[in-house]
C-alpha cells in the first residue's frame, strides 16, 4: 500500500530529516560562540581587573568537577592523557589567553583575532585530518574574516602588542582543540558532557596553581562579579562546551569552524547596547560575516551532482543507487538497485 502523503508510493527519503537534523545541530552549536561573545562584556564589565588566570580557573574547574559528578565517568586507559591534551589546549591555555586579550584590547579587536580560527582549523586540518577544505569554505572563510574585521576595527581600534600575542595564541590552541577532538572523537558511550567534563577540569587543574601563585584571589569580588563568574562557568563553559563537543562530532569541521565567527558579531552587538555606534562600513561588514558564515554551512555543489534530462537529479557518487530513481533516462524499478 502506498503511503498516502506521498504520490511516488515511496517513503519520504531521508535527504529532508537529514537537512532538518543539520540544522538543528548547526543551530545548538552555535549557541557555545554566541555565549562566548558575551565573554568581552561580561570581563570588562564585571569582573576585576587583572586576573586573567583567575577568571580562566573559575570558568573552568567548578563547572568540569559538576559535570564529572553528574556523569560519574571518568577517561580510561590512552584518554587520559588525551582528554588532559584537549583540556589543556580548549581550557587550560585558551581561557587565559583569552581573558588576557580581553582586558588588553577592545572586545571587537579580540573578538577578530578569534575570527582567523577558521583558517588556522583548515590548515590543521589538512595536516592532521588529511581534509582538504573546499576552496568555497576557504574564500567564505577569508570573507568572513574581512567582514569582522570591517566589523570591529577602525581608526580608533587600540592595538597592545600582549593582547594581540595573547589573542592569536589563544586562537591557535583552539584551533588546534577542535581539530584533535574531530580527529579522536569521543569514547564509546561517552557523551560530550563527560567529555567536556573531562576538559574542563584538566583545564581548571592546570589553572589551579598558577592563578593561586601567580595572581592570588581578587580582593574586589563583589554581587556583579559572582554573577560574572557563574555566567561564564554555565552558559560560557560547561553549556557552551558540551554542546560545541556535541557539534564537533557530528558536523564536518570545515562547517563548524566558521561559527567562530557569531563570537566577535555577539560582542559588536553588546558593544551597541553599552553605548557604541556602528558606521556604514560596519554595517556591511556585519552583513558580510553573516552571509560568510552562513555560505560556509554549505558545499558548493559538484559538477558530478547532474540531472538527466528525463529524471531526477543523479548523484556521481559512487556506491550503487536505491530503487525509485532515473539512471540513463530508465526507472529502476522498485526493490532493485544498480
Amino acid at each position: 500500500m502506498r503511503p498516502i502523503n506521498s504520490p511516488t508510493g515511496r517513503s519520504p527519503g531521508p535527504s529532508r530529516t537529514s537537512s532538518a537534523q543539520q540544522v538543528a545541530t548547526v543551530g545548538l552549536t552555535a549557541l557555545a560562540p554566541v555565549s562566548w561573545g558575551t565573554t568581552y562584556a561580561v570581563t570588562t564589565q564585571l569582573l576585576p581587573p587583572g586576573h586573567p588566570l583567575f577568571a580562566g580557573l573559575m570558568r573552568a574547574l567548578p563547572a568540569g568537577l559538576l559535570a564529572l559528578a553528574i556523569s560519574r565517568v571518568l577517561p580510561s586507559r590512552d584518554w587520559w592523557w588525551k582528554a588532559a591534551l584537549l583540556g589543556m589546549l580548549n581550557i587550560g591555555v585558551f581561557f587565559p589567553l583569552l581573558f588576557l586579550a580581553a582586558e588588553r584590547l577592545p572586545g571587537g579587536v579580540a573578538a577578530t583575532l578569534g575570527a582567523v580560527q577558521p583558517l588556522l582549523v583548515a590548515g590543521l586540518g589538512v595536516v592532521v585530518l588529511r581534509d582538504r577544505p573546499t576552496t568555497w569554505r576557504l574564500i567564505w572563510g577569508v570573507i568572513g574574516v574581512v567582514g569582522v574585521g570591517c566589523v570591529v576595527l577602525g581608526p580608533a581600534a587600540r592595538l597592545d602588542t600582549v593582547g594581540v600575542l595573547a589573542g592569536l595564541g589563544g586562537t591557535a590552541t583552539m584551533a588546534g582543540g577542535v581539530v584533535l577532538t574531530k580527529r579522536w572523537g569521543r569514547p564509546p558511550g561517552v557523551g560530550p558532557l563527560t567529555l567536556a567534563g573531562w576538559q574542563l577540569t584538566f583545564g581548571g587543574l592546570l589553572l589551579l596553581p598558577l592563578a593561586l601563585a601567580v595572581e592570588g584571589v581578587p580582593q574586589g569580588i563583589d554581587a556583579g562579579s559572582a554573577v560574572g563568574y557563574l555566567w561564564l562557568g554555565s552558559m560560557g563553559g560547561l553549556i557552551a562546551y558540551t554542546l560545541w563537543f556535541r557539534g564537533i562530532g557530528k558536523l564536518p569541521v570545515g562547517a563548524s569552524a566558521p561559527l567562530v565567527l557569531l563570537s566577535p558579531l555577539v560582542a559588536t552587538i553588546l558593544g551597541v547596547v553599552l553605548g557604541e555606534s556602528l558606521g556604514l562600513l560596519q554595517c556591511l561588514g556585519f552583513a558580510l560575516a553573516l552571509t560568510a558564515l552562513l555560505a560556509a554551512q554549505f558545499n558548493r555543489p559538484k559538477p558530478s551532482d547532474r540531472r538527466t534530462s528525463d529524471g531526477p537529479r543523479v548523484s556521481g557518487a559512487g556506491g550503487g543507487r536505491p530503487s525509485g530513481e532515473w539512471v540513463r533516462g530508465e526507472r529502476i524499478p522498485e526493490g532493485r538497485s544498480t
